[in-house]
């Protein structure tokens, strides 16, 4: 298994990974392993996939569509 190093942690980053290990019972190495995890595995959005999932949402909860004069309606109502 490779190891790294990182040098120049600033400290007040260091103290919020601290208390993150604190808080989640882990070494701190074991919390950058996983926000390493985290940040790398997370993957891009499909913007089809995120709208539909967006619209069946809107749905489950009885919101209407949104539409082109809905959001013309809601910018001009949080205008002066």
């Amino acid at each position: 298994m490779a190891s790294i190093t990182v040098k120049k942690i600033p400290e007040e980053l260091y103290q919020r990974l601290k208390e993150s290990a604190s808080m989640h019972r882990r070494s701190i190495n074991g919390e950058i392993i996983y926000c390493l995890e985290q940040v790398l595995r997370s993957r891009r959005l499909n913007p089809d996939e995120y709208l539909l999932h967006a619209d069946g949402l809107r749905k489950e909860i009885g919101l209407p569509p949104v539409t082109e004069e809905l959001l013309r309606k809601a910018k001009a109502l949080g205008r002066p």
